[in-house]
């Protein structure tokens, strides 16, 4: 929880808009926070390959990286394999399809979403709708990505993801 709230300052604009991961200002972090949290994660880790010190395993992989693109993003895949493992839950799978877009491209990531969203896990989930758009997007198919954040549009429940869903949207079109 300490890395997650060490970030709370740049997940959103001052208008309360949402800021992506990749772009947060990495500067404003309570870097402190981070180095205190970031014993907790190895003794967490040490205590067993739980759901929570999975997620915090990830979550401090993310606070150490100086940037997106210096983020170990194969490291984070493999923790979020393990942490599917353990939960088979297909929220799990998703994150570790957007981790492996990362450092396999957005054919891979979109590939692992495609096999989820196949066996119908997710389908009224906008983040699946969302990330999967956010992928075709990369690769140029433009028809699927405005239908897939379309119906992520319609599927969202929270009017910051709705704001930022209908500019990804609007810049499509």
């Amino acid at each position: 929880m300490l890395l997650h709230d060490a970030r709370r300052e740049t997940r959103t604009t001052v208008e309360g808009d949402v800021v992506l991961l990749e772009d947060q200002d990495r500067s404003r972090w309570n870097h402190p926070q981070i180095e205190r949290a970031l014993p907790l994660v190895e003794e967490g880790l040490l205590a067993g390959p739980t759901p929570y010190a999975l997620q915090a395993a990830i979550a401090a992989l993310h606070a150490r990286a100086p940037s997106s693109a210096q983020t170990d993003w194969p490291q984070i895949a493999a923790l979020y394999a393990r942490l599917e493992e353990v939960t088979d839950a297909p929220l799990v799978a998703l994150n570790r399809a957007v981790a492996v877009s990362m450092f396999e491209g957005a054919a891979a990531g979109l590939a692992l979403i495609e096999a989820i969203h196949s066996r119908g896990f997710l389908d009224g989930n906008h983040l699946l709708h969302a990330a999967r758009a956010a992928l075709l997007r990369k690769l140029g198919r433009h028809a699927e990505c405005v239908q897939a954040y379309t119906k992520a549009l319609a599927l969202a429940t929270n009017d910051t993801e709705k704001r930022f869903l209908k500019r990804q949207l609007d810049g499509e079109k």
